[in-house]
């Protein structure tokens, strides 16, 4: 059985945004993170601060690309995995924490990157 199309683009552009992150000098120490009511695609860490990373992968910028797509509802799921993973990982719940947005548009395999550091914040 062959693999979702629009499933290998989003995990191309995951790979690409952590390897472009990593060459930016943060750290990865998860991926795809997965609970009942949200999943964290990177979680990195930037000198002492802990980096949830959303990736959103587009194949243009029609309705306003890939960044614009993490709405308020996809952030309120994202601070609700973030709070779980804090939860899970005790040693980091001390470190301040950032939400960033990958925008990731166009080709697949080597995708036009976009990194909106504190794309968001949990109001904590």
């Amino acid at each position: 059985m062959a693999a979702d199309p629009r499933h290998q683009a989003g995990a191309a552009a995951e790979y690409a945004a952590a390897q472009y992150l990593v060459s930016q000098g943060l750290t990865l120490l998860d991926a795809n993170v997965r609970y009942r009511d949200g999943e964290l695609d990177l979680v990195m860490r930037d000198g002492g601060t802990l980096v949830f990373v959303e990736v959103r992968y587009r194949a243009n910028a029609e309705f306003g690309g890939a960044a614009a797509s993490v709405t308020p509802t996809k952030q309120r799921r994202l601070i609700r995995a973030a709070t779980r993973y804090l939860a899970a990982h005790p040693a980091y719940a001390a470190l301040p924490c950032r939400f960033d947005v990958i925008g990731a548009e166009g080709d697949q395999i080597a995708p036009q990157l976009t990194w909106l550091h504190a794309a968001f914040d949990a109001g904590r």
